[in-house]
């Protein structure tokens, strides 16, 4: 089991925005998080990785615990080249900090470039790269870690039917090619459909829904129903 969440919990002033729920994944697989805007999707990502504290609840990871997170917009540092970026784990934390001599660096750079599609780009700036392109340098720096869990929030946001299929496919490759368990929080049913092992949907601090990809596709309860067509119309009431 790569994660377990039990009665997770998590409030903002008096909104509940989780109530109590429970999920896990198992080691390998690719979890989609899905709901309509403020279900609270992107809050179960920042209590796994620590940046809320829980209300309530117990999530548990593997013995390794590293985790790793790409941003909804890359999240890339303007006044940094590529290599630096990618780097930047490694040379600030102090686990890692003086662990590798530049050379080492550079090859383990290349390496992950590689991997993501990418090459000869080090001493470029995130201004002179594409939306895609960037996005798959944020992933680049996210495996420099060796990560067991990489958690995505929103990976193909702002990105074209084409550059989102690369990234979509790039997800699925990371996850073979590092033996990582990731955790995709997404609006795309295309993100959902090639990407995703399982799927829980979230409404109103709840889990509405929990299956594969195919049975969310047929739409067989009220929310998947609602999801799936895009609608106003459904038991799930959209704010905005």
């Amino acid at each position: 089991m790569a994660i377990k969440v039990e009665n997770l919990t998590k409030k903002f002033n008096d909104r509940i925005v989780l109530d109590n729920i429970s999920f896990s994944v198992d080691d390998g697989e690719i979890l989609a998080i899905v709901g309509f805007s403020g279900s609270g999707k992107s809050t179960v990502l920042k209590l796994i990785t620590g940046l809320l504290e829980p209300d309530g609840g117990v999530i548990t990871t593997d013995n390794n615990g590293e985790i790793a997170m790409v941003f909804q917009y890359s999240a890339l540092f303007d006044s940094l080249n590529v290599f630096d970026n990618i780097t930047f784990a490694l040379q600030e934390r102090k686990e890692f900090k003086g662990k590798y001599s530049e050379e080492e660096l550079k090859e383990m750079v290349a390496k992950k470039l590689e991997t993501v599609g990418l090459k000869n780009i080090e001493q470029k700036f995130p201004y002179e790269l594409s939306g895609g392109m960037q996005k798959r340098v944020s992933f680049a720096r996210a495996i420099m870690t060796e990560p067991s869990l990489i958690l995505y929030d929103e990976p193909t946001a702002g990105l074209d039917p084409v550059a989102s299929t690369i990234i979509e496919d790039y997800i699925v490759r990371l996850r073979n090619e590092t033996n990582s368990t990731a955790i995709v929080v997404t609006h795309q049913f295309s993100t959902i459909k090639r990407c995703a092992d399982k799927v829980i949907m979230l409404y109103n601090g709840n889990i509405v829904f929990e299956g594969t990809p195919a049975e969310l596709e047929l739409g067989n309860t009220p929310y998947t129903k609602q999801f799936m067509d895009a609608s106003p119309e459904g038991p799930m009431k959209i704010n905005i």
